[in-house]
């Protein structure tokens, strides 16, 4: 068609734009925490806050929030220390495991965390019916 330019992407000329669907524009408004997830992707971009961690779980992201409790369990299978965020055990929304056998690595110890904003990164599972992260060492820690 003289006097039109098509755009060339790559090499490529396109006839017209590409859109998005109109279902995947009002999924993203409805559902915004979706718009994080990468396509194709199991990981999560940016930080979700600790109350909101049940709405990844299946994923692998970083989780931000207060440490509202912990509890360091010496007497307990593996000797984990909770970090629990979103509210206090046993209403907590989130919670952070580290197993006894990484607690040295932590500088300062794991149960001194209480009243700080810490992001823990890795896999969101559940335990006992809530979001967790098992943190395996001080890089997938970090106090802000």
């Amino acid at each position: 068609m003289p006097g039109f330019a098509r755009p060339i992407v790559k090499g490529v000329a396109m006839s017209s734009p590409s859109r998005l669907p109109t279902a995947a524009i009002i999924a993203v408004l409805l559902f915004p925490g979706l718009a994080l997830a990468q396509a194709g992707g199991n990981r999560v971009r940016g930080e979700i806050p600790a109350a909101q961690a049940a709405e990844f779980i299946g994923k692998e992201g970083t989780v931000c929030g207060v440490v509202d409790g912990t509890r360091f369990a010496e007497n307990a299978e593996g000797q984990p220390t909770f970090l629990f965020m979103a509210g206090n055990f046993p209403a907590h929304k989130f919670s952070a495991r580290i197993w006894g056998r990484d607690r040295a690595e932590f500088t300062p110890p794991p149960d001194q965390l209480g009243g700080k904003v810490v992001c823990v990164t890795g896999d969101i599972r559940t335990a006992n019916g809530r979001p967790e992260i098992v943190v395996r060492g001080p890089r997938n820690l970090t106090v802000k």
